[in-house]
């Protein structure tokens, strides 16, 4: 079973953060679950839907549940470059790191807009499968 990670399909960025660890994903260690499909509800009746909007979520094959930048560095870790963000997760930095997701969380979509020119998918971005 795959580290299963519950992504904002609305979110410009997010969706192209998730297209990125598709490519890396040589070894199908992840399966993506966007938190606005249709069906999201149905499959998952037990997860918080504003829980999961209001911050990455990630689940391992053994529950464990990951939450914010713990799914970002568990994610790329399984892709073979966690390298990159381990020290996100390093004692002193963690506690700054944290504090500066919660900010990118939040404003997500406006940062998207002064990003990629696109605040929301008007339904949901595609994310291509391989």
């Amino acid at each position: 079973m795959a580290f299963t990670i519950f992504y904002d399909g609305k979110c410009p960025l997010c969706v192209k953060e998730m297209q990125h660890l598709i490519r890396k994903d040589k070894e199908n260690n992840l399966q993506f679950e966007n938190i606005h499909a249709g069906d999201f509800s149905r499959k998952f009746p037990d997860l918080d839907i504003n829980e999961l909007d209001a911050r990455i979520h990630g689940i391992d094959e053994n529950g464990k549940l990951y939450i914010g930048l713990d799914v970002t560095h568990k994610a790329w870790s399984l892709v073979g470059v966690g390298w990159l963000y381990a020290p996100l997760r390093w004692p002193l930095l963690r506690w700054f790191a944290d504090k500066a997701y919660l900010v990118f969380a939040k404003h997500r979509y406006k940062l998207s807009f002064w990003i990629t020119g696109k605040k929301r998918c008007e339904d949901n971005c595609e994310i291509k499968l391989k």
